[in-house]
């Protein structure tokens, strides 16, 4: 407990040390045009270039040359496919999704339903058996509002409770005995990702994100997030802070556009600090959300804007995996883009992209890397660290 308390009061401290200023909202960042064609007599690397790796060396760096091997063996399809987080499919499609590769698969209340443990075991085992790299398996099983497991009744006893419900029982460490008893059920049916914990700063009964979040302050949600994420890493499982930069007050993105207009001081002083507790706690991935963050992304969602991934890169020194939310929601099917949104969270800097229709994601991005509009280089940087995720989690 005093180990989380530093943290926490040197987190407050430094808040206005993780950047100086905003981002420059009215620079060339966020605004997406194609590259020029090179010249046919200097072709892309088909492994990241040296400058690439290196920025590759924290949470998985023990893993690097094990997943180069991997990487110098893979076709353009199949990295294609690793980048993609995919919901997972009616059965009429499962076959040829599997077919494509894909770097995983999430699984939703419908995966569940009325199924019993072997029967999930079983429909996990032959998406893992489907090819020869194995797949990330996640999950939303946040508690309270948010469960997909824990509803069926034939795998669990009862349904989680929320962050809220659960401090008020006991505590951050109920939170923490709950988030391993999670863990453990995930695992044992062979899901290897829980999109866990929210990270979300909220303090307003009001707030949309408020009933998936711990309901403190930042100082207290920055606790909570350790907790959870030191939980989740000794039972085996792999952690997600959601939603970078923070929600704050603002509408669920699965509908239409939230326009936040926070100065970004706030975010220095509030928002981020729970991510960087999770980063600093070891937590392996980060979902970036829709919202338009105007202090940092000017018009453009945070999960397809390069300041906002370079935040989180090089401010909050974050070296693990960065996806984006469902590019399927209605925050992004409502954007009127020159690119699709699948090449744009990709210069952005986003290493898996969650999606619906991956058929159709699969061949935007397969086709824009024959365009020129992605080089090999910047593909091969985030299937690398994908790679060494898997590698981590003991997959390959």
């Amino acid at each position: 407990m005093n180990k989380i308390l530093v943290l926490i009061i040197t987190l407050v401290l430094s808040g206005c040390s993780l950047i100086s200023s905003p981002p420059d909202t009215d620079g060339g960042n966020d605004t997406f045009v194609p590259p020029a064609e090179e010249p046919a007599q200097q072709p892309e690397p088909e492994e990241p270039e040296k400058d690439s790796q290196q920025k590759d060396t924290g949470i998985f760096n023990k893993y690097r040359q094990q997943a180069l091997n991997i990487l110098d063996s893979m076709s353009t399809e199949e990295k294609i496919g690793q980048m993609f987080l995919v919901r997972c499919p009616d059965e009429e499609q499962l076959d040829n999704f599997l077919s494509m590769k894909p770097g995983g698969f999430i699984l939703f209340g419908k995966d569940f339903l009325q199924k019993t443990k072997e029967q999930v075991t079983e429909n996990i085992s032959y998406y893992q058996k489907s090819g020869s790299i194995p797949m990330i398996i996640g999950v939303d099983e946040e508690g309270g509002t948010v469960v997909r497991v824990s509803l069926n009744p034939l795998l669990a006893t009862e349904k989680f409770k929320s962050p809220q419900e659960l401090y008020a029982i006991g505590g951050f460490e109920e939170i923490k005995k709950d988030a391993k008893e999670k863990s453990q059920l995930l695992l044992d049916l062979g899901i290897n990702l829980n999109l866990a914990p929210v990270a979300d700063v909220s303090e307003n009964e009001s707030d949309f994100i408020n009933l998936r979040t711990l309901g403190k302050s930042a100082d207290e949600t920055s606790e909570y997030v350790i907790n959870v994420v030191e939980a989740m890493k000794e039972t085996g499982i792999s952690s997600t802070l959601k939603h970078f930069p923070g929600y704050g007050n603002n509408t669920d993105t699965h509908n239409s556009s939230a326009h936040d207009s926070r100065p970004y001081e706030q975010f220095i002083k509030s928002d981020f600090l729970p991510f960087k507790a999770g980063i600093e706690a070891g937590a392996e991935s980060i979902l970036v959300s829709h919202n338009i963050v105007e202090a940092i992304g000017k018009n453009l969602p945070a999960s397809l804007s390069k300041n906002v991934i370079d935040i989180l890169r090089n401010d909050l020194n974050f070296t693990g995996i960065i996806m984006t939310d469902d590019l399927s929601m209605g925050a992004i099917a409502q954007l009127n883009t020159e690119l699709p949104p699948e090449v744009m969270a990709l210069m952005a800097g986003n290493d898996m992209i969650i999606v619906t229709d991956f058929e159709n994601s699969f061949n935007v991005l397969l086709n824009a890397l024959e365009a020129g509009d992605v080089s090999k280089d910047r593909i091969n940087e985030s299937v690398l660290r994908i790679l060494q995720w898997k590698c981590y989690m003991n997959l390959m």
